[in-house]
């Protein structure tokens, strides 16, 4: 073998080797399925998202712009729900409760609004309260501008830390070269408010002119996952990226994530985006997708239920229609398993209180995850 030859060689092989560790490519099914999904509530259409009240009923959003209340094994529509911009991504989106929501009563909602000057719409979130089967005191705590007759990249999920900052996401609108990166759009970024709509006055850019203050990190694509790491506390994030990059992020205090400008991604037609895959003041993904498995609900596993999967990461796919289990070490994902294959498109995934695993499938309902009697 000629040395050109083998020196081609010995770079695809260690090319190769570097891709699939960095994005951590192979994906496993699991020997023995030590958990089945049991359908809890069925006949959902797209359950976008869904949050459990302290009497054990579930509060769900329908993508087509319906609130339902699932209590004593029955569904109830909830009345005076916002008006919602239904198009493409956009409808009513997450829903989330107060920390304190025992106290408070307090209720928030991400959603497409078709309020303002132009004409669509673009990510909202609202809060309000439950008084029997309607919704009272609903406030709008921000609305994103411009409306946009586009149907792609609304967002959006909602998440409290543990001082009671709301944490919201919004893509990008599908402008990938107008918003993400620019601080004084909305769009591509992730939020922090007060939990009644002040902004904080440590937000990372209080004081520049005309930047929209709200904003906590920018640089974002379509950020439909969010949810608090257990121990860290930190803000966990997961983005759809174009043809390949879905990411998942740690989220940091005015950081920049690099949407456009670098991507491990292309364009839908194959064509490239950018050359570069890391930028000096861009932050790295943890974990990337290489093909996109589109990305949407993300939860930690910290429940004695799962003793196997306790720390693991879950991660819903749109696109291949499974649950994935991550195991990290060092913030690295090491071992990636395929759950609950063929069921549908996963949209949403959460430990309930009671400390079982639900998950929402479009097309079917939401599925809770029940150990096998023999494992």
């Amino acid at each position: 073998m000629k040395k050109s030859v083998l020196y081609f060689y010995f770079f695809v092989v260690i090319h190769n080797l570097t891709f699939s560790q960095k994005t951590g490519n192979k994906i496993y099914t699991p020997k023995k399925n030590l958990y089945s999904p049991v359908l809890f509530v069925d006949k959902l259409q797209i359950p976008w998202g869904f949050t459990f009240l302290p009497d054990g009923s579930i509060l769900i959003t329908e993508k087509k712009g319906e609130l339902i209340l699932f209590k004593n094994d029955k569904k109830q529509k909830i009345g005076n729900i916002p008006e919602v911009y239904v198009r493409g991504q956009g409808g009513l989106l997450d829903v989330e409760l107060h920390p304190n929501y025992k106290e408070n009563g307090w209720i928030y909602m991400s959603f497409a609004s078709p309020k303002g000057k132009e004409k669509g719409g673009h990510t909202a979130i609202l809060r309000a309260k439950l008084k029997d089967t309607s919704l009272i005191e609903k406030e709008v705590l921000y609305k994103a501008l411009p409306n946009t007759t586009k149907g792609q990249h609304f967002g959006s999920r909602i998440v409290f830390d543990s001082d009671n900052y709301l944490y919201f996401s919004i893509g990008e609108r599908g402008a990938r070269d107008i918003n993400p990166q620019n601080i004084k759009r909305d769009g591509g970024k992730i939020y922090r408010l007060h939990d009644d709509g002040r902004i904080p006055k440590d937000n990372p850019f209080i004081g520049i002119d005309s930047a929209k203050t709200a904003i906590y990190s920018y640089g974002h694509r379509n950020p439909q996952g969010l949810t608090i790491h257990p121990k860290t506390g930190e803000i966990w994030n997961n983005e759809h990226g174009p043809k390949g990059g879905d990411e998942i992020n740690i989220i940091k205090k005015g950081a920049n994530y690099g949407w456009p400008m670098v991507t491990y991604g292309v364009n839908y037609s194959g064509s490239t985006i950018t050359d570069k895959t890391e930028m000096q003041g861009t932050e790295q993904p943890i974990h990337y997708w290489v093909p996109s498995i589109a990305p949407s609900g993300m939860a930690f596993v910290t429940s004695d239920k799962y003793p196997e999967w306790k720390g693991n990461l879950l991660v819903g796919s749109l696109k291949f229609q499974y649950l994935e289990r991550l195991v990290l070490k060092d913030n690295k994902v090491i071992y990636r398993e395929k759950l609950i294959p063929n069921l549908g498109r996963v949209r949403a995934v959460k430990q309930a209180p009671d400390g079982f695993i639900y998950v929402a499938i479009e097309g079917k309902g939401i599925y809770k995850l029940i150990p096998n009697t023999k494992k």
